[in-house]
């Protein structure tokens, strides 16, 4: 089994000192919080290097999370589609239900060996507030969860489950009321007393350290898959798939691969209802440069330069920005950003049901969506690894409510 090399790992060189992938993520903050970044990126770098952090991190991975999640050939789904052979990643077996239990359980024990009384966050989902009400319980931190009142109506079940967890979850009553405003709302709270509290952010996106340190947490997704993938097939896959919304699963997925220049890689977003202004959030696609939320990043926005409404049928990708290394990614090709609107993702949440006995989150049902297709135009011999990144209990609700009918259910 081929091993990490140094080689093949030079791109976490990036960022850079100052949090930059290029001309992308940075640090664009308020002056009451740069002293307070500085410190968490100083935390960040000495308490990781420790052997009580590393030992306790990998204990808990393990016997907690359930680590390692399995790689999984899809039989059945590879027949129906024809062409490429498919696997998943199976983050949606770790406790919780998805990737997000990995940066959070790492955000979380950093916040308490820095002496942080309470973990503040936003979620869209309800995957990362799960996540994080999850890790807080268990290392005995306070929590706070901000979510929009439309994805608290879509989201219902994971609500209950961050509530039972003993997080206080804070409606957002604002703007759209989805994620983009839950990360305004919790940016607003933690502001008023970032000395005692920390923002546990839930994706590869705000100020450096956040992006790096997310991607530093999520990369075992990848290193465990390249050599899974290795021992069960012989080689390396012949291309990788995620969906990208701020983009941890898939920086988490793809990092161990990037050096690997066979292996080609797709990130995967929402088109939504279609390509005009409120409707999709296509933001690698067509957004541009801009400044959102503390960090430089391409941006779906208005001709001031203000972030654009934008929607996705799945709560936890309808963000404007996306993460920096991504926006890097893309520029400099290593990564192919494709899409998948609302009903694509319908239909392969559906035919992924009823046909692998899995019901996947619609987030990941993005990444599924774009792999049916390119499988179809593959050989046999050829093999896709998409990150299954989450499950879809927490989805059934709005979709037998709102979608039963496409799907063939009552």
């Amino acid at each position: 089994m081929e091993t990490i090399t140094a080689e093949r790992t030079k791109t976490k060189q990036l960022p850079d000192e100052k949090g930059y992938f290029g001309e992308y993520g940075g640090a664009y903050l308020p002056p009451q919080l740069v002293e307070e970044m500085q410190k968490i990126t100083e935390s960040y770098y000495r308490i990781i290097e420790t052997e009580e952090f590393k030992t306790e991190l990998i204990r808990l991975n393990r016997d907690y999370t359930g680590r390692p999640s399995p790689v999984y050939h899809a039989k059945s789904l590879s027949q129906k589609v024809g062409g490429a052979q498919i696997y998943f990643k199976r983050e949606d077996l770790n406790h919780t239900g998805a990737h997000k239990i990995n940066h959070c359980l790492g955000e979380v024990l950093l916040a308490k060996k820095m002496g942080k009384k309470k973990v503040i966050a936003e979620t869209g989902a309800g995957q990362h507030g799960v996540a994080l009400a999850t890790a807080a319980a268990l290392l005995d931190m306070q929590c706070e969860i901000h979510m929009g009142e439309v994805d608290i109506a879509k989201e219902h079940p994971n609500v209950i489950r961050m509530k039972i967890l003993g997080a206080k979850v804070v409606p957002v009553t604002f703007g759209l009321k989805t994620l983009k405003e839950a990360v305004d709302s919790a940016f607003m709270a933690y502001m008023q007393d970032p000395v005692t509290q920390f923002y546990a952010i839930g994706s590869v996106v705000g100020p450096h350290p956040f992006p790096m340190m997310v991607r530093d947490f999520q990369q075992i997704v990848g290193e465990e898959a390249r050599a899974q993938f290795q021992q069960k097939t012989g080689k390396l896959p012949d291309h990788l798939v995620a969906c990208v919304g701020g983009g941890s699963n898939a920086i988490g997925l793809f990092t161990a691969f990037l050096e690997d220049k066979n292996v080609q890689i797709h990130g995967v977003e929402p088109s939504g209802k279609g390509f005009k202004d409120g409707e999709h959030a296509a933001t690698l696609t067509l957004g541009k440069p801009g400044v959102i939320h503390g960090f430089m990043c391409y941006l779906l926005q208005n001709e001031n330069g203000e972030p654009s409404p934008v929607h996705s049928i799945a709560s936890g990708l309808d963000y404007p920005g996306v993460g920096p290394q991504h926006s890097y990614l893309k520029d400099i090709e290593r990564i192919r950003y494709e899409t998948i609107n609302d009903t694509e993702a319908i239909e392969a949440f559906s035919i992924m049901s009823k046909n692998e006995g899995i019901i996947p989150a619609l987030e990941s049902s993005h990444a599924i969506a774009f792999a049916i297709k390119l499988a179809s135009s593959l050989e046999p011999s050829e093999t896709i690894l998409v990150n299954l990144s989450g499950r879809g209990d927490k989805d059934i609700d709005f979709i037998a409510e709102s979608y039963g009918d496409m799907i063939g259910i009552d």
